[in-house]
C-alpha cells in the first residue's frame, strides 16, 4: 500500500529567529515532516513551484524583500490553489488586514500575539477555516471590504489602467515585446517561478484568459 506524502509546510520571512521559532511550533505541534524556510519572495515561489504538491501550508511576512503587499500572495493564491496561504506579519494596520483577506489568504496573523496564539492561529487555518487578529474588530473607523479593480473593457473603447504594482508593469512591458518567462526572468533578475505569479496576477487584473490577450491589452495601455 502507498504512504501518504508527509506534508510539507512552508515559511518565507528575512528573519532567522522567528522562522527558526515558527519551525518549531510548525513540527512540534502539526507534526509536518519539513518546514522549507526561505528569506524572500522569489525564493518562497521557486520552492512551491519545486515542490508542487507537497507544500499544503505557506505563512508570508509582507516586509521581506521582493513582497510587493497581498498582491504578490493573489497571484500565489491563484497559481497554488491548494496550498493554505497566510500572512505572519509584524503589521496590525487594518488596510493591510482587509487586503490580504480580500485577495485571497487564509489568515492573518500578527506577530506579536506569542507562540500559543500562534499556534490556535495555524491550527484553525490548517482545519480550514479564516483566522483573524480580535483586533480588527475593536480598530476605530470604517471597515469596508476593499474595492476590487474594475476590470478593463477589452472592445477599445479607451480601456481604464489596472492598479498594478511596479514590477507588474515591468512584467507586462516585457511581455508586450514578446519576451518568455525566462528573459523576463533574466531581464529583471527574478526566478522564474516569481515571475508565472507575476503573470497570473496580470491575467487576472488585466481581465484576460491569456498572454496573448494580456500582451494587446498591455500595449495598448501601456501607449496611453
Amino acid at each position: 500500500m502507498t504512504q501518504p506524502t508527509p506534508p510539507v509546510a512552508l515559511i518565507a520571512d528575512d528573519d532567522d529567529f522567528f522562522r527558526l521559532a515558527v519551525v518549531a511550533i510548525l513540527t512540534r505541534s502539526f507534526g509536518f515532516a519539513e518546514v522549507v524556510e526561505t528569506g524572500s519572495l522569489d525564493a518562497a515561489v521557486d520552492q512551491l513551484s519545486t515542490r508542487r504538491g507537497a507544500v499544503t501550508l505557506a505563512l508570508f511576512d509582507l516586509a521581506m524583500p521582493g513582497m510587493e503587499g497581498p498582491g504578490s500572495l493573489s497571484a500565489v493564491r491563484e497559481c497554488f490553489p491548494a496550498v493554505r496561504v497566510a500572512v505572519v506579519s509584524a503589521s496590525t494596520e487594518r488596510t493591510k488586514i482587509l487586503t490580504a483577506l480580500e485577495v485571497g489568504v487564509h489568515g492573518y496573523v500578527p506577530k506579536g500575539i506569542g507562540s500559543a496564539e500562534l499556534t490556535r492561529a495555524v491550527g484553525m487555518i490548517l482545519d480550514g477555516q479564516i483566522f483573524v487578529p480580535a483586533s480588527l474588530a475593536i480598530l476605530d473607523g470604517p471597515s469596508p471590504r476593499p474595492a476590487l479593480e474594475p476590470r478593463p473593457a477589452l472592445d477599445g473603447r479607451n480601456p481604464r489602467i489596472p492598479d498594478l504594482t511596479p514590477r507588474q508593469r515591468d512584467v507586462l512591458a516585457l511581455l508586450v515585446e514578446g519576451r518568455s518567462n525566462k528573459e523576463i526572468a533574466r531581464r529583471l533578475q527574478l526566478g522564474e517561478g516569481t515571475v508565472k505569479v507575476h503573470m497570473a496576477a496580470l491575467l487576472r487584473s488585466l481581465g484576460v484568459q491569456n498572454r496573448a490577450a494580456a500582451a494587446v491589452v498591455g500595449a495598448r495601455l501601456l501607449a496611453d
